[in-house]
């Protein structure tokens, strides 16, 4: 150990000639270490700054309690969210993302870790990111218990980022949904999403860099896209508490993100039964119909590449749908019943129809990741 001052300067000199700042590291914690105190319960011990985050595993009355875990990132929409100086959504972003993939399966959050990285750290970039973490995780009673900032000059473009986020939760297994009780004719009840989510921006960037990002245009009600492209993924937890709580048997789910409507449903269908998708029973959002039109895609695959403006399936009994379509409306959401579950014709998991007008849009046994 050197305990020489002036050996220590240089040293510290010579990593900031690296490109690697020390300093705006520890000035990155002291910005977000307030938004991340707020997310801790009394599960949560010790405090920010550890080698690792301590979580008490204390699960109440469950008889067999399961953890379910999940990581992802967010994809090029950091791209957007640099572009249009608005990375604070990309915190709510990830972590949303994240506890509607466990949601899924039944299971409630315990708590959130995330990792930002900069090619060259920016302090209140990276506290931006994580307080819009911090938030998130606050009002859906999520502990951020930990994570990384890391500045790895030479690997990602300066003024850039990329954030990546992992989730535990736990859910009892008696009460584990896994797609099994599924059957045909049970209702399908989808739930909008705010936007493309986290999931297309490669796809929307390639139509829409040519246009002018400020501008106010009539085909998107007024708006324009530096106000479109960065609205946050939003989270169904609360709807499915709501579902929970009016007594509604929710025997799958499927969260639309990379894959759309083709790929993500089937993922829970059981052998032998899929799903009849109604694309006349709601209207495709003003953004993702500017896509289409200007990438110059077959609607066939923007059912693959983008959520078209649904964010996450409820499969009911046919019985309970209009039980659960109350639930979810008192609880301020807005459902529709988007299709059924029927008998899997020749090995189709999804089939899409307009009214009575089939679509030649399909899938397979779908995607495991």
């Amino acid at each position: 150990m050197n305990d020489n001052p002036s050996d220590a300067r240089a040293a510290a000199s010579a990593y900031e000639r690296a490109g690697v700042s020390i300093d705006a590291g520890h000035r990155a914690v002291e910005l977000m270490k307030s938004a991340v105190a707020r997310t801790h319960n009394g599960n949560v011990l010790g405090g920010i700054g550890g080698f690792g985050g301590l979580f008490r595993a204390a699960f109440g009355d469950m008889a067999d309690p399961v953890l379910v875990a999940s990581t992802d990132g967010v994809g090029t929409k950091t791209k957007v969210a640099v572009k249009v100086g608005r990375v604070g959504g990309l915190g709510a972003d990830i972590v949303n993302h994240c506890v509607n993939d466990i949601l899924v399966q039944g299971a409630r959050p315990l708590f959130f870790l995330d990792y930002v990285a900069m090619g060259k750290l920016d302090p209140e970039a990276v506290a931006e990111v994580v307080t819009g973490a911090a938030n998130a995780c606050e009002a859906l009673g999520v502990a951020l218990l930990g994570g990384e900032t890391a500045e790895m000059p030479g690997v990602y473009v300066p003024g850039e980022l990329d954030i990546v986020g992992t989730i535990v939760g736990v859910v009892d297994r008696p009460k584990l949904i896994d797609g099994r009780r599924i059957e045909v004719g049970d209702a399908v009840i989808a739930l909008p999403s705010s936007g493309l989510h986290t999931n297309g921006f490669s796809l929307a960037r390639l139509a829409l860099d040519p246009l002018d990002w400020n501008e106010a245009r009539a085909d998107l009600n007024g708006q324009t896209l530096a106000d479109v492209l960065p609205v946050p993924h939003r989270s169904y937890l609360p709807a499915f508490n709501a579902l929970e709580g009016a007594g509604v048997d929710v025997r799958g789910m499927a969260h639309i993100t990379g894959g759309g409507l083709v790929d993500n449903p089937p993922r829970v269908f059981p052998q032998g039964i899929g799903m009849e998708v109604d694309t006349a029973s709601w209207t495709v959002p003003p953004v993702f119909e500017l896509i289409v039109r200007e990438a110059g895609v077959e609607r066939q695959e923007a059912f693959r590449a983008l959520n078209m403006g649904v964010g996450f399936l409820f499969i009911v009994p046919a019985a309970q749908r209009e039980q659960a379509l109350d639930a979810l409306r008192a609880a301020g959401e807005n459902p529709w019943v988007i299709g059924r579950m029927v008998d899997r014709p020749q090995g189709q998991s999804v089939s899409f129809t307009h009214g009575l007008t089939p679509l030649a849009v399909s899938a397979g046994a779908g995607s495991a990741g």
